[in-house]
């Protein structure tokens, strides 16, 4: 197939673009803005293959997107170009409206007109799998996890602008009849992270000796999916899911951002000896607006429909993303910036 991925140079979908090229036969055709959050070196093994194409383009710019379609004819879509981050939401909710409700209703349109043209065979074929996020169901309660059948409460900017995505996704295809899917993946975690996001923020904190931020008490509960396996999930549903269906994508096991936080210090204590003991500098700090307490996810829908499990242990999966920090120190220089 020829997979037209959005946003395929930033963290999950250069996790993506990786494990396509390296496992299958499929072409990609990566479509991506180059925003801040872009890791250049994330797709440096990959740049020269003969299955890949980069287009550097906006998801927000009709023009452009027609005339990507029409140049590579795509079997079908990976939308994954989204501003993530929720502070930044909270800071700056313009940005997240234009591109991830604005940049997928200009996506939609152009992959509609593009189905339009498609004879039977191909029409039948194509699909359009949208990424979406767990934070669109908003809190859970203690005990409590959403199935794809939870109603949607989102509490930040972000989710909002997330959750909008979705019901555009859906509405082209209930009105339109183009073949979609949308998954919600967990809070994701592993190499080529933008160090924004918290475990990449704690792993540079405590090697270079700063104080390490965490909101409120850290008492948050969130279930940490290595980026390997939301790419694999990704592949899975995009490949075999149910056109139409909804696929939550989690580990099924929470753990506090204290805890995760403090498992960090121990790992880079023991890579780092130097910058031991950094749990000493760990530092509440006010918590944010509209903070969600718990993330909690079903997952038995996309486990029992396309045989999906996670196969990275947190233990595993951590260690080997605080060596990769260790191992990459330049990134630390980008904490902070735009």
């Amino acid at each position: 197939m020829r997979i037209l991925i959005t946003g395929g140079a930033g963290f999950i979908g250069s996790a993506l673009i990786r494990r396509l090229l390296a496992y299958n036969l499929h072409t990609v055709i990566n479509v991506d803005a180059l925003t801040y959050a872009a890791l250049p070196g994330a797709l440096a093994e990959v740049e020269d293959a003969p299955r890949y194409r980069f287009e550097h383009a906006d998801v927000r710019d009709r023009v452009a997107l027609d005339d990507i379609f029409d140049r590579h004819g795509p079997d079908g879509v990976i939308h994954l170009a989204a501003e993530s981050h929720v502070d930044r939401s909270i800071a700056g909710p313009g940005a997240f409206v234009t591109t991830n409700v604005n940049g997928t209703h200009c996506l939609l349109e152009a992959a509609m007109r593009y189905y339009n043209r498609l004879d039977a065979a191909q029409r039948a074929a194509f699909r359009f799998l949208h990424v979406s996020t767990d934070e669109v169901y908003g809190s859970a309660g203690p005990g409590e996890t959403f199935d794809e059948n939870a109603p949607y409460a989102p509490n930040s900017p972000y989710a909002a602008s997330k959750a909008a995505a979705d019901h555009l996704v859906r509405a082209w295809r209930e009105t339109y009849g183009l073949p979609t899917l949308i998954s919600h993946g967990a809070n994701t975690y592993g190499p080529f992270q933008y160090p924004e996001k918290l475990v990449p923020v704690a792993v540079y904190h405590a090697l270079s000796g700063g104080e390490i931020p965490l909101y409120g008490r850290g008492e948050q509960q969130r279930d940490w999916l290595h980026v390997d396996d939301h790419a694999e999930a990704l592949l899975r549903i995009f490949e075999d899911g149910r056109i139409g269906a909804r696929y939550n994508i989690a580990t099924g096991n929470t753990r506090s951002n204290i805890e995760l936080v403090r498992r960090i210090c121990e790992l880079v204590d023991r890579a780092a000896p130097q910058a031991a003991p950094s749990a000493r500098r760990i530092r509440f700090v006010m918590d944010r607006a509209g903070h969600d307490q718990r993330y909690a996810l079903d997952t038995s829908r996309i486990r029992d429909e396309l045989g999906w499990a996670p196969q990275i242990g947190l233990a595993t999966g951590l260690a080997a993303t605080v060596r990769w920090c260790v191992d990459h120190p330049k990134l630390l220089e980008l904490i902070g910036r735009a």
